[in-house]
């Protein structure tokens, strides 16, 4: 008999589990289709007084269930949390936005101030949104902290029409003298996709209150994870960061690094399966060394990374005292690296921080990378052939052209070179468009392949000219040095890039120029940890130039800024 009683007990509280102020009906997995299938639900929200929550999720509710339901919260003016997941299954689509509006109407018309208002998997699709855009813009919204929004399917077109109503939301609560601060939001699994995606940015940028931002499975590539970056750079309280299983690529991620060097208060980084790859992962790294204090996870799993880019990852978690996991498992690493990277956790004493690699994909083949670049050899060979043709047309050989900068550039040779005279830094300024990191480390490698360290005249040649060049480059607020040290790296054949980039043939003067370069003071510290991790490994193509990558190796090691 007593087993009955708990058993009986014990049912009870499953259905209806009370805490102060909290009605609960949550996963009962029940079916309520019409008013008389919810009349003792609605008489307990009736006569429960100073209700503040409602769960209604693991249930499924017709329309005229929720209608009954919402007149009975009418009254309920101290109401603020609505867990409201999961409560439309087996339901038809058009049966959901009248469903949401007869509730959010009854918020409205108790005078609610909503805290919390979590409406993930219930599948409603943009329509489902509109089912709860008046409530969005209204009083009841305005002291909105946590959106969930999970597993809604809302696409493009919800995600705009969430964007509109929350910006009117804020809008409309700054005139008040109360502006919306929202603090968390979420909506993974939504196929907002980039347009989707950079509306909501705008909202959050306008808004600046969140500290937890979840959009993971959204088919976000480049542009929309761009807008987001921006937009986060403008929430300087944000915690938590997840945007797991989007597609940044390199220039998605770059954006959001740069974003990362704004925020102090970020403790969980979620990157995993994102592509961020090995150019994006080096500026992640950077961002990670120079500030991000109180960081606590980071994944960047399933990225495409390869080696020396993990291995600067990990070091840049070094002093970060409150880290509690590193995540880069799903990499391109390779037994070799896998084997260094955990050493070098060990070194920080923090190898047990370092999540398993047993998904590592191994290190990039590298015939698949050479078959890239012969498919660019044979566009490049064509393309110069058309402006061989081109050029003997325009330019009649017996009349000589005078000495320019770009003339150098497209054909460098020590003697072009001197004969563009004492100007030729000024000349080399105008020419190179130095707010493109791209183009700056092109040139930078244009004009050192010509470096003699036997002929003082051509070697006092290039080093003005890098340094006019490199000096007005990061001269630039704007300039991202980040980009030109990971492009200088991908032309130099010793990191792997998305972009195809055909390498150049590194040559002793391309190591003996950056050599002279780092030892300037308009060359940023920052970067030095990513330069020599790179010349610290046994690369191939520096093989050849033995001698002056240990000079700049040795250089890199006495520039280093201390930890």
């Amino acid at each position: 008999m007593a087993t009955d009683v708990v058993a009986q007990l014990a049912d009870s509280l499953a259905k209806t589990q009370v805490t102060e102020g909290e009605l609960s009906y949550k996963g009962q997995g029940r079916k309520f289709d019409n008013a008389q299938s919810v009349e003792e639900m609605v008489k307990e929200i009736q006569e429960f007084k100073g209700l503040q929550a409602l769960r209604l999720e693991g249930n499924t509710y017709g329309v005229e269930a929720a209608q009954a339901i919402a007149k009975a919260l009418e009254t309920k003016s101290e109401f603020k949390y609505c867990y409201w997941s999961d409560m439309f299954t087996g339901r038809l689509r058009s049966e959901i936005p009248p469903a949401l509006n007869s509730l959010g109407a009854a918020l409205m018309t108790a005078g609610a101030r909503l805290t919390l208002l979590d409406l993930s998997d219930n599948a409603f699709g943009p329509d489902g949104v509109k089912g709860i855009e008046k409530l969005l813009k209204s009083t009841a919204c305005h002291t909105l902290q946590e959106l969930r929004l999970n597993n809604c399917g809302m696409g493009i077109g919800g995600g705009k029409i969430l964007a509109a109503a929350l910006t009117e939301c804020y809008k409309q609560s700054s005139a008040q003298g109360t502006p919306l601060g929202l603090k968390v939001f979420i909506a993974g699994r939504n196929r907002l996709e980039n347009d989707g995606a950079t509306a909501l940015a705008q909202a959050f940028q306008l808004m600046g209150s969140l500290e937890e931002v979840h959009v993971p499975q959204n088919g976000i590539n480049h542009p929309g994870v761009t807008a987001l970056a921006t937009a986060m750079q403008h929430n300087p309280q944000l915690r938590v960061l997840n945007l797991n299983d989007n597609t940044f690529t390199k220039k998605g991620a770059i954006a959001m690094a740069q974003a990362l060097k704004h925020l102090r208060s970020v403790q969980v980084i979620n990157f995993g399966d994102c592509l961020v790859r090995s150019e994006g992962a080096i500026a992640i790294a950077e961002a990670v060394t120079e500030g991000l204090p109180i960081l606590k996870e980071l994944n960047l799993s399933f990225g495409e990374i390869t080696g020396e880019a993990a291995l600067l990852v990990a070091q840049s978690v070094e002093g970060k005292a409150t880290l509690e996991k590193l995540d880069l498992n799903g990499n391109c690493l390779g037994e070799e690296c896998c084997d260094a990277l955990r050493e070098v956790m060990d070194g920080l004493n923090m190898g047990d921080l370092l999540g398993s690699l047993s998904d590592d994909e191994g290190e990039p083949d590298e015939d698949e990378e050479e078959d890239d670049y012969e498919e660019d050899d044979e566009d490049e060979d064509e393309d110069e052939e058309e402006d061989s043709s081109v050029n003997q047309v325009s330019s009649p050989p017996s009349v000589p052209q005078p000495p320019d900068a770009a003339s150098f550039l497209c054909f460098p040779s020590p003697e072009k070179l001197l004969k563009l005279g004492t100007k030729r830094a000024l000349l080399f300024e105008q020419q190179v468009d130095v707010a493109d990191a791209g183009k700056t480390a092109e040139a930078f490698l244009k004009i050192s392949s010509v470096y003699k360290e036997e002929d003082e005249e051509v070697k006092s040649a290039v080093l003005d000219s890098i340094d006019a060049i490199l000096r007005k480059a990061f001269a630039s607020p704007s300039f991202q040095g980040y980009n030109f040290v990971s492009s200088l790296l991908v032309m130099l054949g010793l990191l792997k890039s998305e972009d195809k980039v055909k390498p150049v043939r590194v040559v002793p003067g391309h190591l003996q120029a950056l050599e002279y370069a780092v030892r300037q003071d308009y060359f940023p510290q920052e970067h030095i940890a990513v330069l020599e991790a790179f010349m610290s490994r046994h690369i191939q193509a520096l093989e050849l130039c033995s001698s002056a990558r240990n000079i700049l190796k040795s250089t890199l090691e006495q520039v280093r800024p201390e930890s």
